[in-house]
C-alpha cells in the first residue's frame, strides 16, 4: 500500500476568494496531490483547506501553500472570532494510510525544517512531531496570539524550533505538526450570549475550568475527554456556538459531543438548534452516528449506508446553515475512484439494456454478484420489517444484527457486481498486448494468469458471500415476520442461482489458468460450497412452503 498522507492547513483568510483560490491553486499545481475541501469561514476570517497524496507531494504542497499565504496575507490587518498568529495559522500533517504516525511527524519537521529556513519564518511544532510535550498543545504555544508573540517570541521557553526567533510582522508565525484525524465542529445555540456558550464550553470540554474550593483554586475537568473548546457569537448567524476540536474520536465521537453539549445546554436554560462540521469527515463518524440516533429510536441499524448518515445529518441538524452534501463532506467519498460502482449505479433498465448489448460484460459473473445482492436485501428487508413488527418491540436489537450482517454481505456483494466485470476486461486487456519478441510473451502470458486468477478469485468469493447470506435467510424464514416469509424464500433462490452462475465462471476460468494446485483446490472449494448451497436451499425452501401451505 502506498503511503497517503492529509494536510488541513488553516490559512487566516475568510473573505476574499480570490486570496483563497491563489493560495488553493498552489496546491492543486503540485501532481500528485488531491484538493478535497475549501472551507472558507467569514466570521472567523479563516479557510481551513484539505488535501490528500503522497507524503513527499502534500509536503511539496503545503510549502508552496504556505509561501504564498505569506505573500497574500497581512497579519497586521486581521480580525477575526478564531484564534490565530500567522498567515498559515497551522498545517497539520495526518496519516491515512500506509505511513505510521513516527513517520509522519518526520515529514512535518522536514516541513517545518524547509519553512523556516527557506522562507525566514518562525515555525513551532506541535502534537507528535513536537519532542518537547511542555510546548506540543497547539492552544498553549498560540496563547497570546498574533498581537501577543512579538513579546512571547522573545522569550527562552518560545523560541522558535525553525526560523527567526523574530516575529514577521506581515506573515506572522506558523505551527506545523502531526496528529490524528481532528473534527473542527460547531454546535449551535438559541443564544447570543458568548458568555453563556462559554459556560457550556467549559463543562464538556477536557480542560474544565478552575473554581475556588475553600479558597483555593483547583481545576475541575470537563465531561469529554479528547475535546477543546470556547463559545463564541457568529455575526454571520446571528447566533452563539460551541466550537470544538473533537482531537480523538475514538474517544469522544461526534454523536456523543453533540449529545452531551444537549445536555449541558438544557441544563442552562439553553437548547441545541443544530450543528456544522468544518472541512471533511471520515464515513464512519456519520455511520456510528445513524447507528447511535437509531438505537435511541429502538430502531433497526441494518439500514444501507445512505440511510445511516442522512439519520445523522438530521439528528445533528448538520444541515441547519447550509445545505449538508454527502459527496463534498466525506473523506472515503472524496477519494473513491469516480468510476467505481459503474455498473451498480445504473438504473436498473440500463443495467439490463447493457447485459444484453452486444458487449460481452457484464456477463454471468456480475449478474450471479447482483443477484446474490438481490437476496441477501430480501434477507435484510425482512429482518427491518420484523424489528419494526408491532408486538415485537423487544425483539428489536434481534433483527438489527441480523439486519446488520444482511447489509455487511449486501455492500461487498454489490462491489464485485463491478469488480467482476473489470475481471474480464482486464483479461481481454492482457490477450491485447504486444507479442512479437520473446520478452513481449513473457510479459504478456504473465499479464494473462494474473488476470485469470482474478477471474477466478472473484466469482469464488461471491460464492462465499452467497452461501453466508444463508444464514440470515434462513434465521428470517424460522424467525421474522411470517407475513414477509416469501420474501425470504426468494433470497435462497437468489443465493442458489449466484452460487451455481458464479461457480460456473470458475470453472471456466480454470481451464485458462497454469497452476494446476491452486486449480484444483479452488475448484474443490467451490464445489463444496455449491452442494452445500443446494443443500440449505431445499431445506429453506421446504420450510417457507410448510408455512405457507397449499
Amino acid at each position: 500500500m502506498l503511503p497517503l498522507i492529509e494536510c488541513v492547513p488553516n490559512f487566516s483568510e475568510g473573505n476574499d476568494p480570490a486570496v483563497i483560490k491563489q493560495i488553493t491553486s498552489q496546491i492543486e499545481s503540485v501532481e500528485g496531490v488531491r484538493l478535497l475541501n475549501v472551507d472558507p469561514g467569514k466570521a472567523t476570517n479563516r479557510t481551513v483547506v484539505t488535501f490528500v497524496g503522497h507524503p513527499e507531494a502534500v509536503v511539496e504542497a503545503a510549502f508552496q501553500a504556505i509561501r504564498k499565504a505569506g505573500e497574500l496575507i497581512d497579519m497586521s490587518r486581521h480580525k477575526g472570532e478564531h484564534p490565530r498568529m500567522g498567515a498559515t495559522d497551522v498545517c497539520p500533517l495526518i496519516p491515512v494510510s500506509g505511513i505510521s504516525m513516527e513517520e509522519t511527524a518526520a515529514w512535518a519537521r522536514k516541513l517545518a525544517r524547509r519553512v523556516g529556513e527557506e522562507l525566514s519564518l518562525p515555525v513551532y511544532l506541535y502534537e507528535e512531531a513536537q519532542p518537547d510535550k511542555k510546548r506540543s498543545n497547539l492552544s498553549v504555544i498560540r496563547a497570546g496570539e498574533y498581537e501577543g508573540f512579538f513579546k512571547k517570541i522573545h522569550e527562552p521557553e518560545w523560541k522558535p524550533d525553525f526560523g527567526p526567533a523574530e516575529m514577521d510582522i506581515r506573515r506572522g508565525a506558523t505551527v506545523i505538526g502531526a496528529r490524528d484525524f481532528l473534527i473542527a465542529y460547531n454546535v449551535n445555540l438559541n443564544t447570543t450570549s458568548t458568555r453563556r456558550a462559554n459556560a457550556v464550553a467549559f463543562d464538556i470540554r477536557e480542560a474544565g475550568r478552575n473554581v475556588l474550593e475553600n479558597g483555593v483554586k483547583v481545576n475541575k475537568p470537563g465531561s469529554l475527554k479528547s475535546v477543546k473548546a470556547i463559545g463564541w457569537y457568529i455575526e454571520e448567524y446571528g447566533i452563539a456556538q460551541i466550537s470544538m476540536n473533537l482531537t480523538n474520536i475514538r474517544v469522544t465521537p461526534l454523536h456523543i459531543a453533540f449529545d452531551e453539549v444537549c445536555r449541558k445546554a438544557e441544563a442552562r436554560g439553553l437548547r441545541v438548534t443544530g450543528s456544522e462540521l468544518v472541512g471533511l469527515v471520515p464515513l464512519q463518524a456519520l455511520t456510528d452516528a445513524g447507528k447511535y440516533f437509531l438505537r435511541k429510536q429502538q430502531r433497526s441499524t441494518g439500514v444501507p449506508e445512505k440511510e445511516l448518515i442522512k439519520i445523522a445529518v438530521k439528528s445533528m441538524g448538520l444541515d441547519e446553515l447550509a445545505p449538508f452534501n454527502p459527496e463534498e463532506r466525506i473523506i472515503e467519498y472524496q477519494l473513491r475512484d469516480k468510476t467505481a460502482g459503474k455498473l451498480v449505479n445504473l438504473t436498473l433498465s440500463a443495467f439490463a439494456d447493457l447485459t444484453s448489448s452486444e458487449s460481452p460484460a457484464p456477463g454471468g459473473g456480475s449478474v450471479s454478484a447482483f443477484v446474490a445482492a438481490l437476496g441477501t436485501a430480501l434477507a435484510g428487508m425482512v429482518a427491518n420489517l420484523s424489528s419494526h413488527k408491532k408486538g415485537w418491540d423487544e425483539r428489536w436489537e434481534e433483527f438489527s444484527e441480523w439486519a446488520e450482517k444482511a447489509e455487511t454481505i449486501k455492500q461487498e456483494l454489490l462491489q464485485l457486481v463491478d469488480e467482476d466485470t473489470l475481471a474480464f476486461n482486464r483479461i481481454m486487456q492482457a490477450f491485447a498486448l504486444p507479442k512479437a519478441t520473446d520478452t513481449e510473451k513473457q510479459i504478456r502470458t504473465q499479464a494473462i494468469q494474473e488476470a485469470t486468477r482474478l477471474a477466478m478469485e472473484i466469482p469464488f468469493r461471491v460464492m462465499e458471500l452467497s452461501f453466508r447470506s444463508m444464514e440470515v435467510i434462513r434465521a428470517m424464514v424460522e424467525k421474522g415476520n411470517p407475513n414477509s416469509v416469501t420474501d425470504a424464500g426468494v433470497g435462497a433462490l437468489c443465493a442458489r442461482t449466484a452460487v451455481i452462475g458464479a461457480f460456473m465462471n470458475v470453472r471456466i476460468n480454470a481451464t485458462g489458468y497454469q497452476d494446476a494446485a491452486f486449480v484444483t483446490e479452488i475448484v474443490e472449494k467451490g464445489r463444496a460450497i455449491e452442494q452445500q448451497t443446494i443443500a440449505a436451499e431445499a431445506e429453506i425452501m421446504a420450510l417457507v412452503n410448510s408455512k405457507i401451505g397449499s
